[in-house]
């Protein structure tokens, strides 16, 4: 008799059961199975389901360890027991009679709701203190990610305190530039002033010419500082179409001969003419171009040589490549050259706000690109980048 009013005393405690679900349409007919087989039971005896989105909670299933969806858990009476799979239902017909012999009882026979004994308050207590425990997972999970928030908040505002920094330095150094050809034009065509020299046609067109390049080089890379500046996890706003590569590095080699006649400079291209069109974004395309160009004239010693290349790698890509006759990039710097705002320690004292590879990644690899460098210290560097071949 004792056994059996034991028995009888744990039958108070309704059957507790959790359902872990995600949202994969697949698995709506298989939760649907599981619910409506327990929707049976629940007419006749005393059981309680929640339903788990592990997508929204996801502490309750790092909690009971799970690995699959859907999971049924039988959270209490005690001991714990996990079902998992496509068939979750057959093992629930199987468990089922075990569960109901050693926990419950049809309703009708459960003692008065009022009655309580020891065994129930300690089985209220287990569930509270579960539900402690997983409240304390969920804050610390959102600690977690409100640190992390905070680290990625600081870091941007540190880089853009460095972008403000370099700015000045930046801009000097073509601003410069453009004030001097056009002060130098102001001397030859200005009668009122005392020091008026002659200045012959062809050197009023390098002059324009050169003020023209240099606004145009203080414009773009105002737009980089600001585009880069808004934080390292910006989205760009690319739009591909079929793009005539060959025509666009023509026209951007066009605008870089001020700078190259300015150190005495060739510049060597190999751009076939059979070369197929890419599908990029023709803008975004030639902000890399333009960048990759403009560092190697700005490290290739006067009287070097800068190269720009392209060919058809493969059926799917075309290749581009920016080779220059510089110093070279030293080994252990080599990977991190494309990170943003990273400076060789000799770039200090030179123009560059060390945005321009990082935000050429950014644009290849919105592509579907690759960008790489090879380079021998002493020998020069080769930059390389890949794009999609374009596909009418």
């Amino acid at each position: 008799m004792e056994v059996a009013s034991d028995t009888l005393e744990r039958g108070r405690v309704p059957l507790k059961l959790l359902l872990f679900i995600d949202k994969r349409p697949s698995l709506t007919p298989q939760v649907k199975q599981i619910r409506q087989y327990l929707k049976t039971l629940e007419d006749r005896f005393q059981l309680h389901l929640d339903v788990v989105d592990i997508g929204e909670q996801p502490y309750l299933a790092e909690h009971y360890k799970l690995v699959a969806s859907p999971s049924l858990v039988k959270v209490s009476p005690p001991p714990q027991q996990l079902l998992a799979g496509s068939d979750i239902v057959s093992q629930l017909e199987h468990w089922w009679p075990r569960w109901h012999e050693e926990h419950q009882f049809p309703v009708e026979d459960l003692p008065h709701p009022l009655e309580v004994n020891p065994l129930d308050l300690d089985l209220i207590d287990a569930n509270a203190q579960l539900t402690h425990s997983a409240e304390i997972m969920k804050l610390s999970d959102e600690i977690f990610r409100l640190n992390q928030a905070k680290e990625e908040l600081e870091a941007q505002l540190r880089f853009k305190d460095r972008i403000i920094a370099m700015m000045a330095h930046d801009l000097r150094n073509p601003l410069t530039a453009a004030s001097i050809a056009i002060e130098t034009l102001e001397l030859g065509y200005a009668p009122n002033q005392r020091r008026n020299i002659s200045l012959s046609p062809e050197l009023t067109g390098q002059l324009l010419k050169h003020a023209k390049t240099q606004v145009r080089a203080i414009n773009r890379m105002i737009t980089d500082i600001l585009k880069t500046a808004r934080g390292a996890t910006l989205d760009l706003q690319i739009y591909p179409q079929e793009l005539d590569l060959v025509a666009l590095c023509k026209a951007v080699a066009e605008e870089t001969q001020g700078r190259l006649q300015g150190k005495s400079l060739r510049l060597i291209t190999e751009l076939p003419q059979d070369l197929p069109a890419v599908y990029a974004d023709g803008s975004q395309v030639k902000r890399v171009i333009a960048n990759l160009l403009d560092n190697a004239i700005k490290y290739t010693p006067e009287g070097g040589q800068v190269s720009l290349l392209a060919l058809h790698r493969t059926t799917q890509k075309i290749q581009v490549g920016v080779i220059d006759t510089g110093p070279g990039i030293p080994v252990e710097n080599r990977d991190s050259i494309f990170e943003e705002s990273f400076r060789l320690q000799r770039d200090v004292t030179q123009e560059g706000y060390g945005l321009g590879l990082a935000l050429c990644q950014r644009i290849i690899r919105a592509h579907y690109g690759q960008i790489w460098v090879d380079s021998v210290p002493g020998e020069g560097s080769a930059f390389y980048f890949t794009l999609p071949v374009y596909r009418a």
